[in-house]
């Protein structure tokens, strides 16, 4: 990055080599940004990604962050523990370390928000101030992590949340589309389909989530100390609309098959993911839909690229077409 191209501001990713995290810094350094990230393995980190200043340390240690966070004007949340493993031990820790950091520092916070926050009470229109009454831990966890971020941001620590339905695209593995339709690697010749005929579900195709968050965070200044926005993604009414896409990014029609919800019960104790899956089960059985009216309100439009181009440029990332 030249010199004339720096804006002068400085964000801490945390969470850089993921999904999320890395859109938004990699979005971030292309407005001008410099982008410092904090990974337990600085020397690989740099050699993948070498445009970030990478700060050997462990987002969960409290001291770590706070070194990485000086001088810094905004702190992205994107990290999870190593493998998802003591998600619910782990996780809260390491948002109070970011809040610490960005209280000492003067930051802003963005985190990415989900949509496990919301109960089947509430389902199927959702907004942002919809009642949050979880019925698994996760969710539960993610509705303390935003309580503490509330707490902070009416102590004088600004705070940004976008949440969004389930994420889709880029290399990550762990997401119901790289994990549930189709099989990273390999090309499609059969999709996976863990919803029901005719029940709706909302995605969102991460790179137009970490557009939607620079362009928030763009506007930070003119926005309340808490900014909580629902992004409306792709939503696919019938539950059909993704494997359509699919199936027109492949060229051909391919076989789909139920997902066997009754194997993650016997997955779980090898493989953490399988657990946060199974808890998620409430959300392919009745539609959710967020509106993004408050979002529109600020923004005057919400990123959106077209399903067929996000399903294709996704699958390519992942491994299942051929690169252009």
């Amino acid at each position: 990055m030249t010199e004339q191209m720096n804006n002068g501001k400085t964000a801490l990713i945390l969470g850089a080599t993921g999904g999320i995290g890395g859109a938004v810094a990699r979005g971030l350094a292309a407005r001008g940004w410099r982008i410092r990230a904090l990974n337990r393995d600085a020397a690989e980190a740099a050699r993948r990604e070498p445009g970030f200043d990478w700060v050997q340390g462990d987002a969960m240690q409290a001291s770590d962050v706070l070194k990485a966070a000086t001088g810094v004007e905004l702190i992205v949340h994107a990290v999870n523990p190593p493998g998802y493993r003591n998600w619910g031990q782990l996780v809260l820790p390491m948002l109070d370390s970011t809040i610490a950091a960005a209280k000492a520092v003067g930051a802003r916070i963005v985190l990415p928000g989900t949509v496990y926050n919301f109960g089947p009470d509430v389902l199927p229109d959702v907004t942002e101030d919809s009642p949050q009454h979880p019925q698994t831990r996760k969710g539960a966890i993610r509705v303390e992590m935003e309580r503490r971020l509330k707490v902070a941001a009416e102590a004088g620590t600004p705070v940004i949340i976008l949440r969004a339905g389930d994420f889709f695209g880029g290399h990550g593995t762990n997401s119901w589309f790289s994990q549930g339709i189709v099989k990273p690697g390999k090309p499609v010749t059969s999709v996976t389909n863990p919803g029901r005929a005719g029940i709706g579900h909302q995605w969102a195709y991460l790179p137009d989530v970490a557009e939607t968050m620079i362009r928030l965070i763009e506007r930070g200044d003119a926005l309340p100390a808490f900014a909580v926005y629902h992004m409306r993604g792709h939503w696919d009414g019938d539950g059909r609309q993704m494997i359509g896409s699919v199936e027109r990014a492949v060229g051909h029609k391919v076989k789909a098959k139920s997902f066997p919800w009754w194997i993650l019960p016997l997955a779980a104790p090898f493989v953490p993911l399988m657990k946060e899956l199974r808890e998620m089960r409430y959300l392919w059985k009745v539609p959710l839909q967020m509106r993004n009216d408050r979002l529109l309100a600020v923004l005057g439009e919400e990123p959106h690229t077209p399903i067929d181009e996000a399903v294709k440029t996704s699958l390519m990332a992942l491994g299942c077409l051929p690169a252009r």
